[in-house]
């Protein structure tokens, strides 16, 4: 698939994915007064997490706490029991509280917009980094999970082996006008309809245009 069948397929399904459920992460930025925060705190909160449970921990925690100041005057004990049963509730909770004492000491309470700076904050990896810059402050970044990872793939539009390859691969290759929203599709896109191992091929209104690599059977 070349660039421009690409900009085809995402203008499709820009269309189509508007029938389903935003990710979460989305979701709780478009609520939020501070809308970098609000990013940073329920993307930390989706790693290796379910969205579902994302979310209803992800209120718990911002209907007691929303800002890196109120944040800092839980424990980290209230702050587990709050993001419960999401994964490695311990370790967020830890880095949760670490993150807002820099953020205050160093950023006047603020998240950083730099993807650099970002990138130094604990457990912020370049998945995290890149949402923040592209959901919480509306600039250009790309932010590779694995629905994008895969999806890339199989639409044989980049040829990769991990997300962060991904990632510089679309860097060289997708359109800049396309980077803030990629991730936003193709996240809805594989979350209900473009599953990793039998994709609903027969339902999907953009199968003419993908090769399908490495699809092994689909529905």
């Amino acid at each position: 698939m070349d660039a421009a069948t690409l900009s085809q397929v995402l203008k499709i399904l820009k269309k189509e994915i508007k029938k389903w459920k935003v990710p979460v992460v989305g979701l709780f930025a478009d609520e939020a007064v501070d809308r970098p925060f609000a990013t940073l705190i329920s993307c930390l909160l989706s790693l290796r997490t379910k969205d579902a449970v994302t979310e209803q921990a992800t209120r718990r925690l911002f209907d007691q706490a929303s800002t890196p100041q109120v944040l800092l005057s839980l424990s980290q004990t209230q702050i587990e029991k709050l993001i419960y049963p999401v994964g490695f509730y311990r370790t967020k909770a830890k880095n949760i509280l670490q993150i807002c004492r820099i953020l205050l000491e160093k950023y006047d309470g603020k998240v950083p917009a730099s993807l650099d700076e970002l990138l130094t904050l604990p457990g912020v990896g370049r998945k995290t980094a890149n949402l923040v810059v592209t959901v919480g402050y509306n600039d250009y970044g790309i932010c590779v999970d694995t629905h994008v990872h895969r999806i890339s793939n199989r639409f044989g539009f980049v040829k990769t082996k991990t997300p962060e390859e991904t990632e510089f691969a679309l860097r060289k290759k997708l359109p800049k006008n396309e980077w803030k929203t990629y991730n936003d599709i193709l996240v809805t896109f594989g979350q209900n309809l473009c599953a990793p191992l039998s994709p609903w091929c027969s339902r999907c209104v953009v199968q003419k245009y993908c090769p399908k690599v490495g699809v092994k059977r689909s529905r």
